[in-house]
């Protein structure tokens, strides 16, 4: 008898073990961060503006910008974001594969003036603050028809 009741005894305590085991666990899982049903409601209606509030739109680095731009943006003008009255007017562009990377060069502008002859390799053009500075294709282009106009005349 006295075996028994020891076989007893342990087959007790084994499913005891295996009792105190499944509550562990069953606890853990169900004091995981419960969702109450205001906010299942409201993200379940509008799942869009929680993601739109807590995301940034991401800037645009200089090829990025002349992506869009006729001819990659040549005879355009860019500037960095934080530049007030600078801005360069790219001669040139020598992309990479993948169209995000790259070197440029252009002609530094000081208050719509040029401020040098030769154009210089843009430094930072990997920098994510560059815009489009817009009407300066179009500006150009109009002080540069009166003065073609007189040389053909003359010549």
């Amino acid at each position: 008898m006295n075996t028994a009741s020891r076989s007893v005894a342990s087959i007790g305590r084994s499913s005891w073990n295996r009792l105190s085991f499944n509550l562990i666990i069953n606890r853990n899982l169900s004091t995981s961060s419960p969702v109450s049903p205001a906010s299942a409601s409201d993200s379940a209606s509008n799942p869009s503006t929680t993601v739109s509030k807590s995301r940034r739109k991401r800037k645009k680095n200089l090829f990025e910008v002349a992506r869009f731009l006729p001819n990659w943006g040549i005879g355009y003008q860019m500037a960095k974001t934080h530049w007030s009255g600078v801005a360069y007017q790219i001669t040139k562009i020598n992309l990479y594969k993948d169209g995000k990377h790259g070197k440029a060069w252009g002609i530094v502008h000081k208050d719509g003036v040029p401020a040098a002859d030769a154009a210089k390799k843009i430094s930072g053009v990997h920098k994510r603050c560059w815009k489009y500075i817009p009407n300066s294709k179009k500006t150009e282009q109009i002080t540069s028809d009166p003065q073609s106009e007189p040389e053909v005349q003359a010549a």
